[in-house]
């Protein structure tokens, strides 16, 4: 019986090691480039922020926004949204308020 349990004990941790690899595998830090694509996307399909006309840069996961809005609200939504985006370590809100 002793024999078995350690055949047991040795293939359920062969299993466990092998199925973590793939979990550390899949974490691989997100590109600037892709940070910007997510936000630039989701900002202009918000109906609040209709952002397809701002511009969004990237470094680091540090989100810059540029550009106008006409108002505070689609300001405060469009660093709300950028925030969310997976790889943002902050946002530099930029956007001015007013007539565009």
């Amino acid at each position: 019986m002793t024999i078995k349990r350690s055949i047991f004990s040795l293939a359920v941790a062969v299993l466990l090691t092998v199925q973590g690899v793939p979990l550390r595998a899949a974490k691989k830090p997100v590109t600037d480039d892709a940070i910007v694509d997510s936000v630039k996307r989701k900002l202009a399909t918000d109906a609040t922020v209709k952002g397809g006309a701002l511009d969004v840069d990237a470094k680091d996961g540090v989100v810059v926004l540029k550009g106008k809005v006409t108002a505070q609200k689609q300001k405060d939504k469009a660093e709300r949204i950028a925030r969310k985006v997976n790889g943002v370590k902050s946002v530099d809100n930029q956007l001015q308020v007013g007539p565009r």
